[in-house]
């Protein structure tokens, strides 16, 4: 699969980066999990960085460039920044709220920062995404449903096998998901744990984490024999476990049965193996079935998450638009200090009336030639412009009065 090829293990992490940083991408992270490979990225041209990035991908996989044509998608601005809140709130996964998605991408900025790759764009836009990611765990039950679903299994699994001490499962992957239940398979007290994947480097880095040992994808239809429990979650588009493998393993373990957990979509094991004796198999909708009341409980914790990335969005983007504005008022300030300390240079010991007054000409010299040329120049296309221009003074100097205009002179006395 193009995704196992384009996987890129932690150790090479630091080389990949690099690699964008030579290529003038200063700013950016990785995730390469079981589910995705992706760059977040800061730019102040994205066209071009999405154009390295993409380079740099097919060249770390020894791909030619074409391979990857229709295979990727770029997002900018705004779009960007909500895929990466999403992200890291576990909306945007095979199975939403699976709760491993938040410390992939903690651990792919730790990465980061190692490798001096994280500037402070970045590094706003991923505060932004955890403080939305804590309000989506805390103010929805989008969190509750993988979890829930997972304790499902491993009572299914106990009610089956009895205790899971002297047990055997076999994880088939890489899933997010198919990882969520081995972990609490294993919290169970699952005696014995072994991976396989279509290539030795995944397989080898999802059995190091897991501290188990990982067997050649070859020898899967042998790996059944010792395997009481089953979680693949592939989902590579074709029946991974036949009912002629299932069956073959069940005679070799003396009818012993096996518990099958369907975590892919789609799905990895042959629908004919549920209807061989000694085959439970149970996907994600049967184990949901017996977890929570039902699909109107998910959709409805799951709009509220995504009304919470849409509030911290637009509070991300004003806050942003804010702290721009910050360098031409500190320069308009500047600015009006350089003008009242060349006039006091000018005017000596004049009385303060005349100070004033020749004050106001000064700073207002500028301003007004502009706003007369802007004036001049306007014709019937642009006189909304002018209408805006007018509109913005009377806002800036509270020209009409009202709460604004009060408000800037109360701020006037204080200073």
């Amino acid at each position: 699969m193009l995704r196992d090829q384009l996987f890129i293990e932690d150790a090479a992490v630091p080389g990949f980066l690099e690699r964008l940083r030579r290529d003038g991408v200063a700013q950016a992270i990785v995730l390469s999990t079981c589910d995705r490979v992706e760059v977040q990225a800061a730019h102040g041209e994205p066209d071009d960085a999405a154009r390295g990035i993409i380079s740099a991908l097919a060249e770390q996989a020894e791909l030619e460039l074409g391979a990857l044509a229709g295979c990727h998608y770029t997002l900018k601005g705004e779009e960007a920044i909500r895929h990466i809140f999403a992200v890291a709130a576990s909306l945007d996964s095979m199975v939403i709220g699976e709760p491993h998605v938040l410390g992939q991408v903690k651990a792919g900025h730790r990465f980061a920062r190692e490798a001096g790759t994280i500037g402070p764009e970045l590094e706003a836009v991923l505060q932004a995404a955890y403080g939305t990611a804590k309000r989506v765990r805390t103010e929805t039950q989008i969190a509750e449903r993988p979890v829930s679903i997972a304790a499902v299994a491993v009572q299914l699994a106990r009610d089956l096998h009895g205790g899971l001490e002297r047990c055997g499962a076999l994880l088939i992957g890489p899933s997010d998901m198919g990882e969520l239940m081995a972990d609490q398979l294993l919290a169970a007290g699952l005696d014995r744990l072994v991976v396989a994947a279509r290539t030795a480097v995944r397989a080898e880095a999802i059995a190091r984490r897991f501290g188990c040992h990982f067997t050649p994808f070859e020898a899967l239809a042998t790996a059944l024999d010792d395997a009481d429990i089953i979680v693949t979650g592939l989902g590579a588009g074709g029946h991974l476990l036949t009912a002629e493998m299932v069956e073959a393993a069940l005679k070799r373990r003396r009818r012993k049965p096996i518990f099958l957990i369907d975590v892919a979509l789609p799905g990895d094991v042959e629908p004919a193996v549920s209807r061989l004796d000694g085959a439970f198999v149970y996907d994600l909708d049967d184990l949901e079935r017996v977890a929570i009341a039902g699909r109107a409980t998910r959709e409805a914790a799951a709009q509220a998450a995504w009304r919470i990335i849409d509030e911290e969005v637009e509070a991300f983007l004003h806050s942003r638009r804010e702290r721009a504005a910050v360098p031409v008022l500190k320069a308009l300030r500047r600015h009006f200090e350089e003008v009242r300390e060349d006039m006091l240079a000018d005017i000596g010991t004049a009385d303060a009336r005349e100070a004033t007054r020749l004050l106001v000409r000064r700073l207002l010299h500028r301003p007004t030639e502009a706003l007369r040329k802007i004036a001049a120049e306007e014709d019937a296309a642009r006189r909304g412009q002018g209408d805006m221009t007018e509109r913005v003074l009377r806002r800036l100097f509270g020209l009409d009065g009202g709460e604004e205009g009060n408000a800037g002179n109360e701020e006037e006395k204080r200073e």
